[in-house]
C-alpha cells in the first residue's frame, strides 16, 4: 500500500478508538520535510525573484513587461510539457529544437507557394508527429539509446528545414495569424499564447497525475522491466510519448512562426537547452520514475522572471546563458544530493549506519 504525501502507510489508534493519521503524531520537526516540497521552494525563488525585479526596474511589474516576459518563453514552456513525462519514462529528446525550425520552415514554404496556412499548418503537424514516430521507433522498437537516437534527428531535422527553405525567410504572413502570437487578450497584458500553454499544462497535470497512462508513465521510469512484466506496454507506451512530443514541437513552432512574423529554418535554435533545464528545475529526475507538471509549470515563470530581470539588469546574453547552464547544473544535482542526504537521514535514525559504497551513484531513492 503507498502513502499519500504527509501520512504514512501505517497507523495508529486515537483514543475513541478510530485510526490517527501518521502525519497527526509527528513532531513539527518531523513533519518539516512536507513542508519543504521542490515545489515550495521554487514558490519561494520566484516570489524573491519578482521582489529583486522589482528592485532593479521600475518596469519589472507593469503590464507591457508582464506580457514580453510570458511570450518569450510560450514556445520552450509548451515543448517542456511532453518532455517532462519523457524524461519521466527514463528518456530524453533532444530533437525538439530542430523539429520546431522544421515545422516553420514548412509552414513557410506551403505559403510562399500558395497553400493557404488551414491547410498548411495540418501538415506540419502531421510532419511533426511522423518525426515523433521516427523517434519513438528506433528508441522502442530498435533499442538505440534516445540519447543517440534524438542528437542523430535533432541534425536530420535541421538539416530538412535548411533543404526546404534554405536561407530565405517567409514573412507575408496575414495579419491575423501574426496576432495570434505576438498581441494580447483585448484589455488584458495576457498574451493568447498563454491561454494556449495553460490549457496544456492542464491536460498534461491531469493526464500525468490523475489517469491510468501518467501511473504507467512513473512506472516505466522507476523500473522498466516490472512495468513490462507488470502488464504495461513499454515500447507502446514510449513510442506514442515521443510521437506527443513530435506533435508539440510542431505546434511550437507554428506559434514561434506566428509571434516572429516571419519563417526560416534556424528558428528555435538553442532552446533545447532551456527545455531540459525547465524540466529537471521542475523537480523531474534525469534518471526517471520522479517528477510532477506542477513543478515544471513553476520552472517555467521562475526561468522566466530570473532572465527578464537579468534584461533589465543590463545583463548580456553571453552571460544570461552562463547563468542558465549554472542553473542546469544545479537543478541536476540539488535533487540528488537531497536525495542522499534523505537517505543518510534516514538510516541513522534507525540506528543503520549504511556500509561502504552501498549508494551508488544516480541512484533513485524514495
Amino acid at each position: 500500500m503507498t502513502g499519500t504525501p504527509g501520512f504514512a502507510t501505517d497507523s495508529g489508534a486515537t483514543p475513541g478508538g478510530g485510526v490517527q493519521p501518521a502525519a497527526e503524531r509527528r513532531s513539527p520537526l518531523q513533519r518539516l520535510p512536507a513542508l519543504l516540497r521542490w515545489e515550495s521552494l521554487l514558490l519561494l525563488i520566484l516570489a524573491l525573484l519578482v521582489v529583486e525585479g522589482a528592485r532593479i526596474s521600475k518596469f519589472f511589474l507593469t503590464g507591457s513587461n508582464f506580457s514580453n516576459l510570458v511570450s518569450a518563453e510560450m514556445e520552450v514552456a509548451i515543448v517542456a510539457l511532453p518532455m517532462t513525462l519523457i524524461i519521466i519514462t527514463g528518456e530524453i529528446d533532444l530533437s525538439v529544437e530542430s523539429m520546431i525550425g522544421l515545422s516553420g520552415a514548412i509552414l513557410g514554404w506551403l505559403w510562399s507557394v500558395g497553400v493557404p496556412l488551414q491547410v498548411g499548418i495540418p501538415v506540419v503537424l502531421v510532419v511533426g508527429a511522423l518525426g515523433g514516430l521516427l523517434n519513438g521507433l528506433l528508441v522502442a522498437r530498435v533499442g538505440v539509446p534516445s540519447l543517440v537516437v534524438t542528437l542523430g534527428t535533432l541534425a536530420l531535422f535541421r538539416g530538412l528545414a535548411n533543404v526546404v527553405l534554405g536561407p530565405n525567410a517567409i514573412s507575408n504572413f496575414p495579419a491575423g495569424f501574426t496576432a495570434f502570437g505576438f498581441n494580447n487578450i483585448p484589455g488584458t497584458p495576457v498574451p493568447w499564447t498563454l491561454i494556449v500553454f495553460a490549457v496544456l499544462g492542464l491536460a498534461f497535470w491531469l493526464v500525468a497525475h490523475g489517469t491510468w497512462i501518467g501511473r504507467q508513465v512513473f512506472a516505466v521510469g522507476k523500473n522498466k522491466d516490472a512495468a513490462r512484466y507488470a502488464g504495461i506496454r513499454v515500447g507502446r507506451l514510449k513510442t506514442a510519448l515521443f510521437v506527443v512530443s513530435g506533435l508539440i514541437a510542431a505546434f511550437a513552432g507554428v506559434i514561434l512562426t506566428s509571434r516572429f512574423s516571419s519563417a526560416r529554418s534556424d528558428n528555435g535554435t538553442g532552446l533545447t537547452l532551456v527545455v531540459v533545464t525547465i524540466v529537471l528545475l521542475g523537480g523531474v529526475d534525469i534518471n526517471g520514475g520522479k517528477g510532477t507538471v506542477p513543478g515544471v509549470i513553476i520552472a517555467v515563470f521562475t526561468l522566466s522572471v530570473l532572465q527578464n530581470a537579468l534584461r533589465l539588469a543590463g545583463v548580456s546574453s553571453e552571460y544570461q546563458a552562463v547563468a542558465v547552464g549554472l542553473l542546469l547544473i544545479g537543478s541536476v544535482t540539488a535533487p540528488y544530493l537531497a536525495r542522499q542526504t534523505r537517505l543518510l537521514a534516514d538510516r541513522a535514525r534507525r540506528g543503520r549506519p549504511p556500509p561502504a559504497g552501498s549508494i551508488a551513484p544516480g541512484e533513485v531513492v524514495g
